[in-house]
């Protein structure tokens, strides 16, 4: 049975934590649990960082990933549409992307509109939970405000329960790892956040600054032997599991051993340290953006003019919106926009 290598991204593992927490509050309190985060306020954002992993899963084309990178928060609303509905919406999308209406898409506003779409869900996130926290519309947030909204039912728990969880999540740990990001996000030291700091503490893959913490955030997410680095039984694990002893690897996972000996691994010492793991999720000199750009006019441009017409993204409707935008009932509220 083949498993597919997740999203090699910062905000999988924190999601997943959220997840199961609020799961578990659930279970213990009846539900009251109306101060926790919600699973889908992700901690990082989805797009953070791109590789063949994501883009590419056993060496298949990953739509949905250019579906997301295309649409942003708007991907949730196209994957309930029936396909003609899909395409009229998508219509309306390339003529806002088209700025200088010439007829056609080029690449410089595929870019522009990719990183539109990003920076719009990140302003609504921050938007949504800097509100939740900050009830009273003060300029800053401190971080006993915050603990008691987001963990304040630790303190009525018994002490064992917080260090209960699977491999490296525990509710203490959840805690410790929030209290250290907001100690970096908080550049003058107050303990409060401001808005543009609280940014940086939901979204640090937005930020230079902030880079180190999600880089050591994944190693803790995927260093079971707690030895500060990443092994390449440790790399593969986090992607790959087998279901049965002795079965053979599947050949997307031998690849990503060659991988790892071959470019990760950059001095050959069998680990990844700090930096070669800030190479392998955040390469420097990579503009997401642009190369995802260039994908989806690669993909979608049938006359190969480097340019896309209207028709051709709308032809190609299942890359940019995605292979879900099928018959799942009635469309979700319609934007204004459309």
């Amino acid at each position: 049975m083949k498993t597919p290598p997740p999203n090699r991204k910062s905000s999988q593992k924190p999601k997943m934590l959220l997840l199961q927490l609020a799961t578990a509050v659930c279970l213990l309190f009846n539900c009251a649990v109306s101060a926790i985060p919600k699973p889908e306020e992700k901690r990082v954002l989805d797009h953070e960082i791109i590789n063949h992993v994501q883009h590419f899963q056993n060496d298949e084309h990953n739509k949905q990933y250019d579906h997301e990178a295309f649409l942003g928060e708007d991907a949730k609303t196209f994957d309930q549409l029936e396909p003609d509905e899909s395409r009229r919406r998508l219509g309306v999308i390339v003529d806002k992307i088209d700025t200088d209406k010439d007829g056609f898409v080029n690449q410089a506003e595929l870019k522009a509109w990719i990183q539109y779409t990003q920076r719009r869900y990140i302003e609504d996130d921050v938007g949504r939970q800097w509100k939740q926290h900050n009830p009273n519309g003060t300029e800053q947030i401190h971080w006993d405000s915050y603990r008691k909204n987001v963990y304040g039912f630790l303190d009525e728990m018994d002490p064992k329960d917080l260090e209960q969880g699977d491999e490296h999540f525990s509710y203490k740990s959840m805690l410790t790892r929030d209290r250290r990001r907001w100690a970096v996000a908080d550049r003058d030291r107050d303990d409060q956040l401001s808005r543009e700091e609280f940014t940086e503490f939901l979204h640090p893959e937005e930020s230079p600054y902030m880079r180190d913490i999600v880089v050591q955030e994944t190693i803790e997410d995927i260093d079971k032997d707690h030895d500060g680095k990443v092994s390449v039984d440790e790399y593969i694990g986090d992607m790959y599991r087998s279901s049965e002893d002795n079965e053979d690897e599947p050949e997307w996972v031998k690849h990503e051993r060659e991988t790892f000996n071959n470019f990760r691994d950059k001095d050959k010492d069998g680990l990844m340290d700090h930096q070669e793991v800030k190479d392998w999720i955040i390469p420097a000199d990579f503009d997401h953006a642009e190369a995802e750009a260039r994908h989806l006019i690669y993909e979608a441009d049938s006359d190969a003019d480097e340019k896309l017409t209207k028709e051709e993204i709308v032809e190609k409707y299942d890359l940019f919106v995605g292979s879900q935008a099928t018959d799942f009932g009635e469309a979700l509220t319609r934007h204004d926009e459309f």
